[in-house]
């Protein structure tokens, strides 16, 4: 079955000083992307900091992507190696999976690891990756979108990343404004001069690739 998998961990994670604290928020957050999203294979911690999952498209995945970042930033941050393929399930309890959409999405996120070392590139958190073969959105395409995304993202401040939140949930500029007790004009100064509009609106397009 074609499958969108996620393979993710946190970054930085041995340097964190309160690391059962990191581990309730990460848990948190995949709780809460799961209720959201509906994933084939609930996104899960497997050992350590990384964690798994896997979606019916590349959207969803895509999405879900998104708001583990914003749901860990900005005390943390998490890298994503996304991948489109083939997945078997090998065993049900305890689920196995394997297959050329798990391989991709490992080599993805060592892309990322790999990025991480060059000055020019280091500001990249997600890759994703197709398995040969498998008929899907290409993946030259979806990348560079996650480039832009990736760079945007991770300039932004901790207000900016409340006020993202809360559009990409659909709440208004005047509710943000309420909640972050600020005016509904700074509010919309930093939808504009942060492209947050321009983040929830790829934020849609993304979800409907398939």
């Amino acid at each position: 079955m074609l499958t969108a998998t996620l393979i993710g961990d946190v970054v930085a994670s041995r340097t964190t000083g309160d690391r059962a604290l990191l581990h309730e928020r990460l848990t948190s957050v995949l709780e809460d992307v799961n209720e959201s999203f509906a994933p084939v294979t609930p996104l899960r911690i497997t050992v350590g900091d990384e964690f798994q999952g896997a979606f019916a498209t590349v959207g969803h995945a895509l999405q879900a992507s998104l708001r583990l970042r914003l749901g860990v930033l900005p005390a943390h941050d998490v890298r994503h190696g996304l991948g489109w393929g083939e997945v078997t399930v090998l065993q049900e309890q305890p689920r196995v999976e394997d297959g050329p959409g798990w391989w991709v999405a490992r080599e993805a996120i060592h892309q990322v690891h790999q990025a991480e070392e060059h000055p020019g590139t280091r500001f990249r958190r997600t890759v994703f990756r197709a398995a040969g073969g498998a008929e899907g959105p290409d993946p030259d395409l979806v990348d560079a979108a996650l480039v832009l995304r990736d760079a945007a993202v991770g300039g932004l401040s901790e207000r900016s990343l409340s006020v993202l939140r809360g559009l990409l949930i659909g709440k208004t500029q005047r509710e943000l404004a309420e909640e972050l007790s600020i005016s509904a004009s700074a509010v919309s100064q930093r939808v504009r001069s942060d492209g947050l509009a321009a983040l929830v609106t790829a934020d849609v397009g993304l979800g409907r690739v398939s």
